[in-house]
C-alpha cells in the first residue's frame, strides 16, 4: 500500500489547494451522476462540467507540486497531489464534499460553487503569479458555461412543478448552512491579497451574492440569512463524508503503486 505524501504547508500553497481541491471534490461528485442522470443530455452535460474541472485541478496541481518544491519541500506531481495526500491535506470547501443528494440539490450546488469559481478566476487573471494567471484565462470560459448551465436548471425546477419547487428549496435549506465558508477569511487569504496571488474569500461576497440573487429574484427564491456556524474543510477539517470520497479516489493508487494508463 503506498504511502502518504507530507506537504510542507504555506499560506500561498493553501491559497491554490483551495480552488484545486474544491474543483477535484466537485468533479468527483459529479462523476457520480454518469449514467444516473434524469436525461441523457445531462447525463453528458454533468459528465463533461466534471472533466472540465478536473482539467483546471491538473493545472493547478502541477503549479502546487512546482511550489511546493520551490518552498523547499519535495516536487510531487499532479496524481501525488490528487490521489495520495492524507485528508487532512485537502483544502477543498466543505459544500463540496458533501452527498451527491438528487438533481435539484446538484444543480444548486453547481450555481454557488460555479458562481464562487467563476469570481476566483475573474481575478485570478490579474494575479502576480504569472503561471495561475495563464490558468484563470482559460478555466474562466469553463466556469461561465458552468455557472449558466447551473441558474438554467436552477429556474427551470423552482418554477417547474410544485415537487420540482419543494426540492430546490429543500437543497436550499441543506446548502444554507455551509455558504459563509465561501467567505471565511484567514491568514492564507490575508496573503494571497497582500501579495497579489488572489481575491481574499471575503472580497468575493458581494459579487457572488449579487450574482446568485438575480437567479433567484427571477424564480421567487430568497437567499437565507447568513448563520454564525462556518464549516472548516477548508482548514482540513472535513465531513465524515470526505473519507469515503478519498476511499474512492485513492484505491488504485494506494493499492498499485506507480500504476499508470
Amino acid at each position: 500500500m503506498t504511502a502518504s505524501i507530507q506537504l510542507q504547508h504555506s499560506p500561498r500553497l493553501t491559497h491554490l489547494l483551495r480552488i484545486a481541491d474544491t474543483a477535484l471534490i466537485q468533479a468527483q461528485r459529479l462523476s457520480e451522476w454518469c449514467g444516473h442522470a434524469p436525461i441523457l443530455e445531462e447525463d453528458i452535460a454533468l459528465t463533461n462540467i466534471s472533466l472540465d474541472l478536473i482539467g483546471q485541478t491538473r493545472g493547478l496541481l502541477t503549479h502546487a507540486g512546482q511550489l511546493h518544491a520551490q518552498g523547499g519541500g519535495a516536487a510531487f506531481d499532479e496524481d501525488q497531489l490528487a490521489f495520495l495526500r492524507d485528508e487532512r491535506d485537502y483544502r477543498n470547501l466543505t459544500m463540496a464534499e458533501l452527498p451527491r443528494g438528487d438533481f435539484a440539490f446538484t444543480v444548486l450546488r453547481n450555481l454557488f460553487l460555479g458562481t464562487w469559481l467563476k469570481l476566483q478566476w475573474e481575478r485570478l487573471r490579474d494575479s502576480s503569479d504569472a503561471e495561475l494567471a495563464a490558468i484563470a484565462g482559460k478555466a474562466l470560459k469553463e466556469a461561465r458555461y458552468h455557472q449558466q448551465h447551473a441558474a438554467d436548471w436552477v429556474l427551470r425546477l423552482a418554477d417547474g412543478t410544485d415537487e420540482s419547487r419543494q426540492r430546490v428549496q429543500a437543497a436550499l435549506a441543506q446548502l444554507a448552512r455551509y455558504i459563509p465558508e465561501l467567505f471565511a477569511d484567514d491568514a492564507a487569504d490575508q496573503a494571497a491579497s497582500a501579495n497579489g496571488w488572489g481575491p481574499a474569500r471575503t472580497a468575493l461576497r458581494e459579487a457572488w451574492e449579487a450574482e446568485v440573487t438575480a437567479v433567484f429574484s427571477e424564480c421567487g427564491l430568497t437567499l437565507p440569512a447568513a448563520t454564525k456556524f462556518v464549516s472548516t474543510a477548508s482548514n482540513g477539517v472535513h465531513t465524515e463524508h470526505m473519507g469515503r470520497i478519498l476511499a474512492e479516489m485513492q484505491y488504485l493508487q494506494r493499492a498499485y503503486p506507480n500504476g499508470v494508463w
